[in-house]
């Protein structure tokens, strides 16, 4: 993609709101979930399932190809090399389904959940049903990042928020019929209207990209060195250890939460509140695309830089208000119909989210200038730090924190971000002197 004369906010702006607009759609996903198990048989049981082991299970298989949609963006300059990534998507998408089928339909998954997360035995077998519906989940998001990252490469971002339309009608058509339906079991609805939505996005990510291959994709003659295999994973596999090492702490999180006070309500309802908390952290998510696509045009850096801090502070502020207001009440008692007690523990937990949103935008954006100045290992080192400091607090809060663990989670978890952001912003920093526009 190319611009033509120096990026402004207004630019920065036009470029992320399709791609924030798509993060926030998607995070919909899990309060609709959330909103429709609490009205299923079984709310309490069914949401720990879903929350401690059919969630987090699947992001962490998936975690390898997550990076593929920065990859994509970053890459694919040709025919030639789309033809090599679509291939390495294939491939690493298959591997990750067989992975999952592994887990969910043999006993790797009874020593996973009881002895790793030591869930209660209620919440076993849903969880096991789940994770076994859920066994598309790696490969269409494989498909679907990669070929998203062509389509905001190309200028075709809106594309991007299309797709998570469709995601988000097909999840909450599924979740209607079982809601409509009023005897089966949340985890159940869930994990159908999950993995449905996803494969209705893939297949759109697939249908809008052909259009930019016919008309926007060089078929060959780019002025750019080959995208060679060694070149690709020299690139790729520290970025993809990223995402691998942070989706870990979703069981990690998952385990804390089992072996501290009030278990089995803060497990229940830890997806009700992260799952706000991620809303407005998806404000930021899209930003180390946006990093990507802009950072080498004129003014790209300034512009940027300023785009996000008044994003982060303004995500963080508005996320203060609802969670020190009445409006956190109607979110969890009304729009998601949380039994109170479950309403009362995530409205007391919610505001100690609050630098969540503020740390999100700023580490994507010093991310978007490694993944564009091709210095992706300063992001695996960050995450080595975020997931280690993560891993000792939980150590800690699982042997003295003395009350429900929910809290204890969201304060080990925006600690341990705030020392993820110290290092990327060190490293970020040494990227000035190697920005030039193109």
């Amino acid at each position: 993609m190319h611009w033509q004369g120096p990026t402004t906010t207004r630019r920065v702006l036009s470029v992320w709101w399709p791609l924030a607009g798509s993060w926030l759609l998607m995070g919909l996903e899990m309060p609709a979930f959330v909103a429709a198990a609490s009205r299923l048989p079984d709310a309490e049981t069914n949401l720990a399932a879903f929350n401690s082991l059919v969630y987090p299970i699947s992001m962490v298989v998936e975690g390898p190809i997550v990076m593929l949609l920065a990859a994509s963006t970053a890459l694919v300059r040709d025919r030639r090399s789309y033809d090599q990534l679509r291939r390495f998507t294939i491939t690493a998408g298959l591997a990750l389904t067989l992975v999952h089928a592994i887990v969910a339909f043999t006993p790797i998954y009874d020593w996973i959940a009881r002895d790793l997360i030591d869930v209660s035995e209620a919440a076993l077998e849903p969880g096991r049903l789940g994770l076994r519906i859920m066994l598309p989940w790696s490969g269409a998001i494989a498909f679907r990042r990669f070929q998203q990252g062509v389509l905001i490469r190309y200028g075709r971002p809106r594309a991007v928020v299309v797709g998570t339309i469709v995601r988000l009608v097909s999840v909450s058509g599924v979740l209607l019929v079982g809601v409509a339906h009023g005897a089966i079991h949340g985890v159940v609805v869930g994990a159908s209207a999950i993995a449905t939505g996803v494969i209705a996005e893939a297949v759109f990510a697939s249908w809008a990209t052909r259009r930019v291959l016919r008309e926007d994709v060089p078929s060959s003659g780019s002025e750019h060195e080959p995208l060679t295999a060694r070149g690709f994973l020299a690139f790729y596999v520290p970025l993809a250890l990223t995402p691998l090492m942070t989706l870990a702490l979703q069981p990690i999180t998952a385990a804390a939460l089992w072996r501290m006070p009030d278990a089995l309500r803060s497990s229940a309802s830890w997806s009700a509140v992260y799952g706000f908390v991620f809303l407005f952290r998806a404000l930021g998510f899209a930003f180390q695309e946006v990093t990507v696509s802009l950072l080498h045009t004129e003014d790209g850096a300034r512009a940027l830089r300023r785009f996000a801090t008044i994003l982060g502070l303004s995500a963080t502020a508005i996320f203060v208000v609802f969670a020190c207001t009445p409006l956190a009440s109607v979110w969890f008692e009304h729009a998601l119909a949380l039994p109170p007690p479950l309403a009362l523990l995530a409205r007391a937990a919610l505001p100690l989210g609050a630098m969540m949103p503020l740390l999100a935008t700023l580490q994507n954006h010093c991310q978007g200038r490694l993944v564009a100045t091709r210095r992706t290992r300063a992001i695996t080192e960050a995450v080595v730090l975020y997931v280690a400091t993560a891993c000792l607090l939980f150590v800690l809060a699982t042997t003295w924190w003395p009350h429900a663990g929910i809290h204890a989670a969201l304060l080990v978890l925006a600690a341990a971000g705030s020392v993820q952001l110290g290092w990327l912003w060190l490293q970020a920093r040494a990227t000035a002197g190697i920005i030039t526009p193109t």
